[in-house]
């Protein structure tokens, strides 16, 4: 059946730009997902005044839909026609809700939208996490938060990994791109008929005892013979994702210094970042006798 655009927001044909505007604001107050919230009647309301209220706030749009009439605009014109270049900032702010967030600034200095309309509307109609919340188009929206545990191996060089939502049954598989921070969100939406699940996985670094993270750079620690800080000399590395590097010890070296090995720590860009390696000393768990008694010249000489 076609549909009144007019009717619809109880307007007449005639009506101003302005009453088109305050009508569509008191409706869309009144039938708002969030105040109705089960009602799909209200649901079914609020989505047919932003589809009326996209087509006569344009004066394009509505001269062409006073032109053909209902049947045949519809015909000729989809959703997404409807919608194009629909200015949701200024429509929305007038509504109460702030869409700044949802732009960036394009390469000459314009504002660039930074979502589709499944994402603008599905954010802006969410409530919390694990609770429904419908678009102006029908769909109801379920957003739930999951931690996802990734290793440094996977951060490393990225993963397609399955993953359970707690408190179901329902796997979900995720892309991990390589050089993910620890507390970053990856977004994942299936959709199943008018039902849309939004997952926020938010990335939980596990490192290996002894590895960390800092000023963003890889650190890790390892001992070394007590002898190579004084005397110096070549010594092998496994790094935290198992390659095996040989490296020189200058002599005189103070414990809880750093070696850099370039290229083997976090991606960066088109490469890898550094590995700063902190060496700390090995001490045994008991002496022989020849070493107690080496080190006791060592001390009478001032070592």
């Amino acid at each position: 059946m076609p549909k009144d655009y007019y009717a619809i927001l109880g307007i007449p044909r005639n009506a101003t730009q302005e009453e088109i505007k305050k009508a569509y604001r008191r409706l869309a107050m009144k039938y708002h997902p969030d105040r109705n919230k089960g009602n799909k009647e209200a649901e079914e309301k609020f989505k047919e005044i932003n589809e009326a209220y996209a087509v006569l706030s344009d004066p394009e749009k509505r001269k062409l839909y006073d032109m053909y009439g209902s049947a045949e605009f519809e015909r000729r014109y989809t959703q997404e026609d409807i919608f194009k270049n629909f200015d949701f900032e200024n429509i929305f702010k007038d509504i109460g809700i702030d869409l700044s967030s949802f732009f960036r600034k394009g390469k000459r200095g314009e504002r660039v939208y930074t979502f589709d309309l499944g994402d603008l509307f599905g954010n802006l109609f969410r409530t919390t996490f694990g609770e429904e919340a419908y678009s102006p188009f029908g769909e109801v929206y379920e957003t739930y938060q999951v931690e996802l545990p990734i290793t440094l191996e996977e951060l490393l060089y990225g993963a397609e990994k399955e993953i359970l939502i707690p408190g179901t049954y329902e796997r979900l598989k995720v892309k991990i791109p390589s050089g993910i921070r620890d507390g970053e969100i990856l977004k994942v939406k299936k959709k199943s008929g008018n039902r849309v699940r939004e997952y926020y996985l938010k990335v939980s670094l596990n490192l290996p005892k002894g590895v960390k993270i800092e000023n963003g750079n890889l650190q890790m620690e390892t001992e070394i013979p007590m002898t190579t800080f004084f005397l110096g000399g070549e010594i092998e590395i496994t790094t935290p994702d198992g390659k095996r590097v040989r490296t020189k010890v200058p002599t005189l070296t103070k414990p809880g210094a750093k070696l850099r090995l370039k290229g083997l720590g976090l991606p960066q860009g088109a490469g890898r970042g550094d590995l700063f390696v902190v060496l700390f000393p090995k001490i045994p768990s008991k002496l022989t006798s020849e070493q107690k008694e080496l080190l006791e010249k060592l001390k009478n000489l001032g070592l």
